[in-house]
């Protein structure tokens, strides 16, 4: 079965949510100066590709830890959200009939944007479909910063019928489903895969950047 990675590559000065700490990759050692190459890395939990879990925004939220491994696998289907304009919501009409998957990954198609002003005004899941998302067991995937509207570098283009606050994070958590961000590669995708999402081994964690690999037939 092939494999695509899915991740955007972690280097200083990378994209990251507004407000959050900066990426930076530097050597620590040199082969000339000390016998070998170490590098330095310095990023936040929900920087680059990352998964997201409910005590990201649930004060007992359930951590990285109290789920086991096999939870970070994902039976996927792709959501074909290529036609929304930016900032528009993704509604519960947008989404398929439910099947047996337990991920829907919404392809918006913005990761085209990364590294750009633009990259902020994706298209964003609304409360109810992400309601409906975690009453049917999904697990939600996006290819930009997040589910919910992210600041925009221009404000004019921000809307007052947007929702504050973190209501498809919130919705999602309330069932302890996982949130997997910053997705990319997804035109190379089947309809249907499984995609690879694991965290590293924080304890008590909120979040890890992770290697998103997909394996398709």
């Amino acid at each position: 079965m092939p494999l695509i990675d899915c991740s955007h590559r972690i280097e200083t000065g990378m994209p990251v949510y507004p407000g959050s700490d900066s990426v930076s990759v530097q050597p620590s050692a040199t082969v000339e100066r000390d016998g070998a190459h170490v590098t330095n890395l310095q990023m936040e939990t929900h920087a680059g590709t990352h998964i997201d879990v409910p005590s990201h925004m649930i004060a007992d939220g359930r951590t990285l830890d109290a789920f086991d491994v096999s939870l970070f696998t994902f039976d996927a289907l792709i959501v074909d959200c290529t036609g929304k304009a930016s900032r528009e919501p993704i509604t519960v009409t947008d989404l398929p009939e439910p099947s047996d998957n337990d991920l829907l990954v919404l392809h918006t198609g913005w990761s085209k944007h990364w590294g750009t002003d633009a990259y902020r005004d994706h298209p964003y899941l609304d409360k109810d479909a992400a309601t409906w998302c975690a009453d049917h067991g999904y697990s939600v995937g996006i290819d930009c910063f997040s589910p919910d509207p992210t600041p925009s570098v221009d404000k004019t283009r921000e809307s007052d019928s947007e929702p504050d606050g973190y209501p498809a994070h919130d919705a999602l958590f309330a069932t302890d489903r996982r949130i997997v961000e910053n997705l990319t590669n997804l035109t190379a995708l089947a309809r249907e895969f499984e995609l690879l999402a694991f965290p590293l081994a924080i304890p008590d964690g909120d979040g890890s950047p992770v290697r998103a690999v997909a394996r398709c037939d």
